[in-house]
């Protein structure tokens, strides 16, 4: 009976000139079995060599078959030595291992198909849950037109990943999935590396699918996963898509889902009449147009002035930045400053606009604002930027860096830290936006600021609003009392302008003084 690994073996030796046939025929002794069947392929059969290799092993294997074959490389004669371990007639010798390099090419074919299967399954299958995967979900959807797709997206993971470890990380992973094997018959697929997804064979509408994402959801909304005595609570959001067709069905699904979480909600179902993709699209093209501007320093700082209270006259300017697209629309801040944070350019915008504004007032005796977020002030390579320009530049005396209020307030040290420093270079600070969102005030006595700019939501409405105005008296009493001058922002009528004056505040900006534009006086 063959044996799989050892009842066949198959030997080759290469020989170009006569000088090697000796040690072949040497090498070829050392098998030691009767039972062999030689090969010997080469151009011509008449040369020395071939003449020599054949009378030697005819002498020293009088048992072992020859057989001579040509080919039609002329510098190589090749020897091919097949020994099988049984004994068998030497006239029957060919047949035999005939018969056994085929069974053992069918079992190498054989093997070669178990592996060919076990990668196939493999490729459609999540290596960690066993689930089928992403690629098995749109393999199958091709068989079916009638259908809804749902996903369920774990949402606090990276916090369970990096406080519990990624081994803990894939433990909950495996636990989810097997919770919704458990409770639901439907067919579950893991699409990455949080979310799930259950394929209906049904289509259902809006009406159906919203009661079932219902349903469903009051049965994953408390997953619990033990965990060496301790309990992780695991928080899911859900997603899916009623449209008129299945084209770019994943994307709808995935912008449902960062819509439900964007908001908070528990789950939520794409419709193509929210037009979606028309806001995504819209993004792309802002990237677009920011990176341009960035590569090309079309970002430009706008000026608004800041008028003295008391003598009524521009004492200095707020750099605001703009940015100018390709056929030089000016673009709000508001529209491109999130989309270049988003793409990672936020910096270069910063950077841009700070080289711009100590250009333009080396030039002139003005003191000028520019502000700075959270992602400026942690950033290294900002904060060494901000500080060689300081030391270089003519105009670091008359600098104030605007920092937001409602973000300063969230690492008080660091903010400190960087204030600290600029400040022996001359620079002065203020807070921007105070009052808006949780102002602290306890933190302003730490920290050595010079301005305190109190947020226009507050501003705009004190010469009609009772609550406003006491607000903001509370915010100058406590500035005066720390020796912080203030500024009123979003001063946009006389009204307003009379009673910022009345109430003692030092600085007033807004469109009842000048809109932000290109020039200063």
């Amino acid at each position: 009976m063959l044996k799989k690994n050892d009842s066949l073996h198959i030997n080759n030796f290469t020989l170009t000139s006569s000088t090697e046939v000796t040690g072949i025929v040497r090498n070829i002794l050392e098998i030691h079995n009767k039972n062999i069947l030689i090969h010997i392929s080469s151009f011509m059969h008449n040369t020395v060599l071939v003449q020599s290799l054949k009378l030697e092993l005819e002498k020293k294997l009088p048992d072992a078959k020859i057989v001579m074959f040509k080919h039609d490389d002329k510098s190589h004669t090749s020897v091919v030595v097949y020994d099988l371990d049984r004994k068998i007639d030497k006239k029957d010798i060919s047949d035999e291992i005939l018969r056994e390099t085929q069974l053992k090419d069918r079992i190498k074919t054989d093997d070669l198909k178990d592996c060919k299967k076990q990668l196939l399954n493999r490729y459609f299958t999540d290596h960690l849950t066993s689930f089928p995967n992403l690629y098995q979900l749109r393999k199958d959807l091709l068989d079916n037109e009638n259908f809804s797709l749902i996903t369920i997206a774990i949402d606090n993971f990276v916090t369970i990943n990096n406080f519990y470890g990624f081994m803990v990380g894939d433990y909950i992973i495996e636990q989810v999935g097997k919770y919704l094997i458990e409770n639901f018959d439907e067919k579950i697929y893991r699409v990455s590396g949080t979310e799930f997804t259950i394929y209906l064979e049904d289509y259902l509408d809006f009406y159906e699918l919203k009661e079932y994402l219902t349903k469903l959801y009051e049965k994953v909304k408390n997953v619990t996963v033990l965990y060496q005595d301790n309990e992780i609570s695991v928080s899911v959001t859900l997603a899916s898509c009623v449209n008129s067709n299945q084209e770019n069905l994943f994307s709808k699904v995935s912008m449902a889902l960062k819509y439900a979480k964007d908001h908070r909600l528990p789950f939520w179902i794409y419709e193509d009449r929210m037009g979606f993709e028309n806001e995504y699209e819209k993004n792309l093209n802002i990237s677009n147009v920011v990176r341009h501007a960035v590569e090309k320093s079309k970002i430009i700082p706008y000026f608004q002035p800041i008028i003295d209270n008391k003598t009524l006259k521009i004492n200095k300017y707020e750099c605001l930045a703009r940015l100018l697209d390709e056929n030089d629309n000016v673009i709000s801040p508001t529209l491109f400053i999130p989309i270049s944070k988003r793409i990672k350019v936020y910096d270069f915008v910063t950077k841009i606009i700070i080289e711009k504004s100590f250009e333009i007032f080396e030039t002139n005796n003005y003191e000028f604002c520019i502000n700075l977020s959270m992602e400026d002030i942690i950033n290294s390579e900002m904060f060494n930027f901000i500080l060689q320009k300081l030391k270089s530049s003519s105009a670091s005396n008359r600098v104030i860096f605007e920092i937001v209020e409602s973000e300063a307030i969230k690492d008080f040290e660091k903010i400190a830290r960087f204030i600290n420093e600029i400040k022996r270079h001359g620079a002065k600070i203020a807070i921007d936006d105070f009052g808006d969102g949780y102002s602290n005030f306890s933190y302003l006595i730490k920290m050595n600021v010079d301005f305190l700019k109190i947020d226009g939501s507050l501003i705009k409405d004190i010469d009609t609003d009772k609550n406003s105005y006491l607000v903001v008296e509370t915010i100058v009493d406590f500035a005066n009392k720390l020796g912080i001058k203030t500024i009123a922002e979003f001063v946009h009528s006389s009204t307003v302008m009379d009673k910022v004056k009345e109430m003692g505040i030092d600085y007033s900006q807004g469109y009842h003084i000048d809109k932000p534009s290109l020039s200063i006086e």
